[in-house]
């Protein structure tokens, strides 16, 4: 059991505390996307998708839009640049031409398994390791303060952070 003495002291709460941690959490990411982008040849959101495609070959371009909440033309733009560099395959079914299965190319998992980590990026990763309650909470206090701004545009919530595009 620790003492008293033993316990961090609680930071003052206040609206510029708040603020404080937005700017080193956004911040943090921009770094982490910075560094993929410098150490690997690609954007963070890039390498991101080339995870989703490591851990689950053959997905469809809306499959990884949603697992990347993400607009599915914007993952199609995106999936059109990895395959331009030969990072990313692109297979249509016989039975259905229609549907194009996604996978990475020889030279996709070589470059993702050199590149930093973690490949989804440090604020998704950090994300997806908080339990359920803490993301149900954190999703909750989030949406307070979304109500609190005018003129909102929800659309911002299916596009990369402008940084790691």
């Amino acid at each position: 059991m620790s003492k008293p003495s033993d316990r961090k002291p609680q930071a003052q709460v206040s609206p510029l505390s708040v603020l404080q941690r937005f700017r080193v959490l956004i911040r943090t990411a921009q770094r982490h996307s910075q560094w993929i982008e410098k150490q690997s040849g690609v954007t963070g959101a890039q390498l991101w998708a080339m995870q989703e495609l490591l851990e689950e070959p053959g997905l469809r371009v809306g499959e990884l839009a949603k697992r990347m909440a993400l607009h599915q033309s914007t993952a199609s733009n995106m999936i059109d640049k990895l395959e331009t560099n030969g990072l990313v395959a692109k297979a249509r079914n016989s039975a259905d031409q229609r549907v194009v299965r996604l996978s990475l190319t020889a030279a996709g998992r070589e470059l993702l398994a050199r590149a930093p980590s973690p490949a989804r990026g440090v604020l998704p990763e950090a994300l997806r390791l908080l339990d359920s309650a803490s993301q149900a909470r954190l999703q909750e206090e989030l949406d307070g303060l979304l109500q609190q701004i005018k003129d909102l545009d929800e659309g911002f919530g299916m596009q990369p952070l402008p940084f790691t595009e």
